[in-house]
Parts: C-alpha cells; structure tokens; sequence
C-alpha cells in the first residue's frame, strides 16, 4: 500500500503536485516524463498511479485546485452582504491575487490545457463557465440595478477583465514593480471605470 505522507510529514499526492508543477513549469507538459515527476517527488511510479491515474491527472488537478478556490472565494464575495459595486471589486481584485499566488499553475494549464484528454477538457471548461457566470452575475446585476452601466454586454466585460488575467503570466514577475495586490487593485478599478454609467 502507498504512503499517504513522506519522511517530513508532507502528504504524497501535495508532494506529487509540487514536483509536476515545477517540472511542467521549466519544461513544459509535453517534455516532462513521469518517471522524472516521481524522482522529483521521491516516490514509486506505483505512488502516483495509486493517486493519480495518469500525467493528464495531475495537469487536471493542478488547474482544479486554483480554480476551487478562485470558486470558492467568489462565491463568498458574491453573497456577501455589501453592495454590488464593493462585492464586484472584490472578486475582480482576488482572481487577479489568486493567480499571480498560482502563476506556475495558471500558465501551464493555460499552455498545456491541449493535452487533456476530451472528457477532461469538458470538465475544465465546464468548471470555468460556471466561474465566469457567477461573476457575470454580479455585473448583471448591477447593470439592473443602475449600479453600472448597460452600454456594454456582461459577456464582454467578463471577457474583457478575463483576458487581462489569463495573459498575466506572460508579464507579471515576481519582485517587479507591482506587488499582486497592486497589479489587482489597478485591474479592477480599470473594471469599474468601464462600468461607470
């Protein structure tokens, strides 16, 4: 039977991850064997197997895992008891945040998305759909309530604030001029100008 942890208490499938997303991340998905994700991450081959079925599971998780808590967390902002405006500049601003904290993560899903299997690319864009229409949610009802302006579809807006998030890893550096809260904060009031009827 696998472990569940390693010698320093660090669960195998958390260690398994950390090893492709570094390695994906250097060398891409296509590039990186499993035999080297598994020395990386000192275990058996038998170790990532017993959790992970395939390569293409753990691209699937690494994206999961960002996209659970970018989830998770707009859905606190949106039910949250403030107004639209508020809760809206708040989402905008996290996802930028969450993924600056994941870029690893987000820029290989992002390069790599082309190698999951089609079950699994239909997951994935299933589980961002939902994430883009619960923001587009809180736009729509702000439009509706006058809050912002109508001028332009919900779809683009989202479109719009997304395409500046998922282009982030081609130009965000760490120890760059910005901190992630500044980048986000810029992001987002950028947003809401555009908003403003």
């Amino acid at each position: 039977m696998a472990r569940t942890t390693d010698s320093d208490g660090q669960p195998v499938p958390q260690r398994l991850l950390a090893a492709a997303t570094r390695l994906f991340a250097e060398q891409g998905f296509d590039r990186t064997s499993v035999q080297e994700i598994v020395e990386a991450a000192g275990v058996t081959k038998g170790a990532l197997y017993h959790y992970f079925g395939s390569k293409d599971d753990l691209l699937h998780e690494i994206y999961g895992r960002v996209l659970r808590l970018q989830q998770e967390r707009l859905d606190a902002f949106a039910d949250a008891d403030a107004p639209v405006e508020q809760r809206l500049r708040d989402a905008a601003a996290d996802v930028v945040v969450t993924t600056i904290e994941n870029l690893d993560d987000a820029t290989i899903f992002f390069r790599s998305m082309h190698h999951l299997s089609p079950e699994k690319h239909k997951q994935v864009r299933a589980e961002r759909r939902r994430y883009h229409e619960r923001f587009r949610a809180l736009i729509e009802e702000g439009q509706q309530s006058g809050v912002f302006s109508s001028d332009t579809p919900a779809d683009l807006v989202v479109d719009y604030h997304f395409g500046s998030v998922h282009h982030l890893g081609t130009w965000y550096r760490p120890g760059g001029a910005l901190s992630p809260q500044q980048v986000a904060d810029h992001l987002a009031d950028l947003l809401l100008r555009a908003l403003r009827p």
